[in-house]
């Protein structure tokens, strides 16, 4: 069966009241990602031609959030059907279907979208497909009335007679539609209802009228959860984890204690990784094989090569690359910066705005003092280097292959390859100093924000 091409418009507008938020509904997060944004990311695996997300005045944040897809602002929320219509502008010279979707819907499957378009491609099939779904208790849900020619009409609940009320198929709200047959439909929708609003469902009540065909195809209830408040929002959240909890123990992967793993939906997890306890993977996090991480471990931003250790109680932030057999211990924070392979982090260090060469080990105790208050700067050590407890390394500065560092030393100065680098026991004040260099620092970053203005 070959698929006429299929355009989506995803609804997106609504401020979400019963969020009692300043931020947009849709862009509130599970696992770590926009709402809509998992409605996006989907739709692209259903080979979508064009995606137009519909919002609301001021919603800049949720336009930047679907870059580069088309956005159109619907000024007044006067209902769905209203919404899709601000859509066809963007979709002028559009031929083939559209898929109507929501932003506050993210788990729809690509195969339950895939379904809509091969009902909607069938020879002789309906024009307009509708995604029902048979819910535990279907209360609040208005109903798919399907008749001997396929779906007849949707009636909202409030709406419905006891009869019709006892039909069990519930309306999704998504949608796919033959283009010209959306914009010809939605033309003859009028307000007469008690929210004077145009209502999208209003489009079979008319094509049935004229003797179009509408159809029905089924989707499931966890799918189809749309979220509208803080309890929503939870329970969406407990049904994503549980979703990647069983995805990384299919792929492979042990999880000591599942109930207390939570991952984001970008995480990546390869095979014979061991997870222990109270991990949390933030986004942006890639594990290879081989990997162990022990309990209690916050993790974004980061690559975890095949075969190192992490943890417990380590802090991964953006920008760490753990090496291949690397060792990263308790109470140890890294932070753009690369721990190569087989070096050792192992007890209550920062590593920041670093490298750590291949083979090296850092003591308990030790900083990268990588910021100066006004700029971040490098630290580099070199392959094998043993880095003694309580060291701070002062960037910019670099430490050679091999060199050592005795314990408590403040290096300020570049080490040779090989060398030791001690510090005596003299204590030097100089009062007045950080006066004097504070004064420098916001001089010379003012003196440099004025060069970069005039460029």
């Amino acid at each position: 069966m070959t698929l006429p091409p299929t355009a989506a418009i995803v609804l997106a507008a609504g401020m979400g009241t019963r969020m009692k938020s300043a931020r947009p509904k849709v862009m509130h997060a599970v696992g770590g990602r926009p709402l809509v944004n998992h409605v996006v990311e989907t739709l692209k695996a259903v080979n979508i031609t064009k995606v137009v997300v519909v919002v609301g005045p001021g919603m800049d944040d949720v336009k930047a959030a679907v870059a580069p897809h088309t956005t159109v602002e619907q000024t007044e929320r006067l209902g769905t059907g209203h919404a899709v219509l601000q859509a066809k502008a963007a979709l002028k010279h559009f031929e083939g279907d559209i898929i109507i979707a929501y932003g506050d819907t993210p788990f729809v499957s690509a195969e339950a979208y895939m379904r809509l378009q091969t009902a909607r491609a069938e020879v002789n099939g309906p024009k307009i497909v509708v995604m029902g779904f048979l819910p535990e208790n279907p209360t609040g849900y208005g109903r798919l009335l399907i008749g001997p020619k396929g779906l007849e009409r949707i009636v909202e609940e409030k709406d419905a007679t006891p009869e019709e009320k006892r039909v069990r198929v519930c309306n999704s709200g998504i949608f796919a539609v033959e283009a010209a047959t959306l914009w010809a439909m939605l033309a003859k929708v009028d307000k007469n209802n008690a929210k004077g609003e145009y209502y999208l469902t209003d489009i079979v009540t008319h094509a049935r009228a004229a003797d179009i065909l509408c159809g029905v195809v089924h989707g499931e209830e966890d799918e189809l959860l749309g979220i509208n408040s803080r309890n929503d929002l939870a329970s969406a959240e407990a049904l994503f984890q549980n979703q990647m909890r069983r995805r990384a123990l299919d792929g492979g992967a042990t999880l000591l204690d599942p109930a207390t793993t939570y991952f984001s939906a970008d995480t990546v997890i390869g095979q014979d990784v061991e997870i222990g306890p109270h991990v949390m993977f933030g986004p942006g996090v890639t594990v290879e094989n081989n990997v162990t991480i022990k309990g209690y471990c916050h993790i974004e931003g980061a690559k975890i090569r095949s075969g190192a250790q992490v943890g417990p109680f380590t802090r991964l932030r953006p920008g760490a690359v753990i090496g291949v057999d690397a060792h990263i211990g308790n109470f140890v924070e890294v932070k753009n910066a690369s721990i190569e392979k087989g070096a050792k982090v192992n007890h209550l260090t920062y590593i920041g705005d670093a490298r750590v060469g291949a083979g090296a080990n850092v003591g308990a105790g030790v900083i990268t003092a990588n910021y100066d208050g006004f700029n971040k700067s490098h630290t580099d050590i070199g392959a094998g280097a043993a880095i003694g407890s309580n060291s701070v390394l002062v960037a910019p500065v670099k430490i050679g292959d091999g060199a050592i560092t005795g314990a408590g030393a403040v290096v300020r100065k570049d080490v040779p390859a090989n060398a030791l680098v001690l510090n005596d026991s003299n204590q030097k004040v100089v009062e007045g100093f950080a006066l004097k260099y504070r004064a420098q620092k916001k001089a010379q970053k003012e003196k440099a924000q004025k060069e970069k203005a005039k460029k």
